[in-house]
């Protein structure tokens, strides 16, 4: 058996393991993990979609650019969120050890171990091509901040309720002339 059949033939147990070891880096992944519905559930069912399409890039062996597309569409969610770039990045190096693991499990597919090298070579581009997708968006992110700030719509969107911070001021000046 040659490698490409054999990652082929194990495609669905690797995507299954690869997207459970993903979706396990949130706080919410049991949510992501079981709820179907794409639109009650888009980033699970973005990380699914995004990583399944990046795996079938990887098999037939297309250039970075061409999957680039569907790494966008799982790393511009995690550069939303609070991860550092490191855990933004690290699902993308995590399916040469999910492959391992697949691999080590079938007596079948424990000698193609020795032939990986090529395979990690190309999750490492992806991984390089992703850690790049994940500082544009947060250079956009930033950017997007920077012009709420300039323009002070930050006061509408990050600021408490005006009539509140109006009424706390009140309590506060009527305690002090209290004392």
């Amino acid at each position: 058996m040659h490698l490409s059949e054999a990652l082929k033939q194990k495609r669905d147990k690797i995507l299954s393991l690869w997207i459970e070891r993903t979706l396990d880096s949130y706080i919410s992944s049991g949510f992501f993990k079981q709820s179907k519905d794409r639109f009650a559930n888009p980033v699970g069912a973005n990380i699914k979609e995004g990583l399944s399409c990046l795996f079938t890039a990887l098999l037939k062996g297309v250039e970075p650019k061409e999957y680039a597309e569907s790494l966008d569409q799982v790393i511009r969610i995690r550069a939303v969120q609070d991860f550092t770039p490191a855990q933004a990045v690290a699902p993308i190096l995590e399916l040469k050890w999910v492959v391992k693991q697949v691999f080590s499990a079938d007596k079948e597919c424990r000698p193609l171990l020795a032939e990986l090298d090529s395979f990690d070579c190309d999750v490492d581009r992806a991984a390089l091509v992703a850690f790049d997708l994940y500082m544009e968006s947060r250079d956009r992110l930033h950017k997007a901040r920077i012009r709420e700030l300039k323009s002070g719509s930050y006061i509408l969107t990050d600021s408490a309720c005006a009539s509140a911070v109006v009424r706390q001021n009140l309590q506060e000046v009527s305690q002090i002339s209290k004392h």
